[in-house]
């Protein structure tokens, strides 16, 4: 392979540059990214970088020049062309390759009316966190719109810095289209006992404000005070600059269990941005998971420097999230049409495990502070163990009593 171009400098496009070279690729690598001169990690954005107990810096994932000898053009890419293998810079400049990966990820859904009122924020850059770190120095209150995991972070973060918090989440509870009733209630008894609000069943109707935001009106008429707002209501892949290329897109970019784009030659991509055939699942799907941008950018690289051994992308999903000092870890594919069996283990720090279930077919756990318990699942996972036996295995591990309900 004489010349790779990976277009998106986050955790998935850095990780495929380092392993090409891991795996002896020594031709030509470039980066393109507007951010590729210094790549970040996300993960630390809604916590340790806003919290400022870390410094931008140490959220660096390393110097791609230096370290893996690829060259860094820190500029957006504008458009691609499949048939002339090149793509297209913001400069005009035209730059060919002989595969193109696609790590170009996502961007945060928004509020209408929100870029003419300060102290309005999203998180997914450095900048974005830097911006809302320096916001919630003033002191609050912050109203999160939302209550997926990015938006709990913050929630959790801000309440860690002694911010009045309130989430606003127009659902019944938060997350609880991903993870059913019965496991969402779980997570708002957590922002509950640490302090948060949580406002739920109004979606937001407008921002009030002269300038500086001032409130977040709700549906149901309500007012919340808001000196700063978070507005975490989900993103959508990053392809607006693939549009006309003829790469399928829908939902995301079209690949096969191999990660590579369908309908078109030499092109891959992963992460936010890829909808992949998934064996395990029987369909395509989308992660917006940390783990699944690594595992897929080694499944990539593999690919790319082993035309002859073709790996599918077949790694189970992952998701952790640090809210309130308290682990939360799901493994699996999370229905929440699912039925739910509740395992807990008193005695000290309360643990608990959530295990999702069609009949006794095994899908996925949910578990607050307790590693073992994922790990149990984990192995129960592989082995197709039966979610009764697994439930089984769960309750013999408890210490100090155990109480489930289904």
């Amino acid at each position: 392979m004489d010349h790779v171009v990976v277009v998106g400098g986050s955790v998935g496009g850095i990780r495929t540059v380092s392993g090409l070279r891991a795996a002896r690729c020594d031709g030509a690598i470039t980066l393109v990214d507007p951010e590729a001169a210094a790549p970040y990690d996300r993960p630390p954005l809604s916590k340790q970088v806003l919290a400022g107990t870390w410094e931008p810096e140490k959220a660096s994932l390393g110097d791609p020049g230096s370290q893996w000898n690829a060259r860094v053009i820190a500029e957006r890419t504008t458009s691609v062309n499949v048939d002339a293998h090149e793509i297209t810079l913001r400069t005009g400049e035209r730059l060919g390759y002989d595969a193109l990966v696609i790590a170009t990820g996502a961007a945060p859904r928004t509020l209408p009316g929100a870029a003419t009122h300060d102290g309005v924020h999203v998180l997914r850059t450095m900048t974005d966190c830097l911006d809302l770190r320096q916001s919630l120095e003033r002191g609050g209150p912050l109203v999160v719109v939302g209550g997926g995991f990015i938006g709990a972070e913050v929630a959790s973060t801000a309440r860690a810095l002694g911010v009045e918090v309130t989430i606003a989440e127009a659902l019944g509870a938060p997350m609880a289209h991903v993870l059913g009733d019965q496991v969402a209630a779980l997570l708002t008894t957590l922002h509950e006992r640490n302090g948060v609000t949580v406002r739920c069943g109004a979606g937001v109707r407008a921002l009030d404000g002269d300038g500086r935001v001032e409130a977040v009106l709700l549906d149901d008429g309500s007012r919340l005070p808001a000196d700063t707002v978070v507005v975490g209501i989900g993103v959508m892949p990053n392809t607006g600059w693939l549009e006309g290329s003829g790469i399928r897109l829908d939902n995301g970019v079209v690949c096969d269990e191999y990660c590579a784009a369908v309908d078109v030659e030499d092109v891959y991509a992963l992460g936010d941005v890829a909808r992949w055939r998934d064996r395990q699942a029987g369909r395509h799907v989308r992660l917006e998971h940390w783990t699944n941008a690594t595992e897929q950018a080694n499944t990539v690289a593999h690919n790319l420097t082993h035309p002859d051994d073709q790996r599918a992308h077949t790694a189970r999903p992952y998701f952790w999230s640090d809210q309130h000092g308290v682990k939360i870890q799901l493994m699996g594919y999370a229905d929440p049409a699912s039925s739910v069996t509740i395992v807990r283990q008193e005695g000290g720090r309360e643990r608990i495990a959530a295990i999702y279930h069609d009949g006794d077919e095994l899908r996925a756990a949910l578990t607050i502070n307790w590693p073992r318990a994922l790990a149990t699942v984990r192995a129960a996972l592989e082995a197709k163990t039966p979610a009764s036996d697994a439930v089984k295995q769960l309750e013999r591990s408890q210490r100090a009593g155990c109480s489930s309900s289904a």
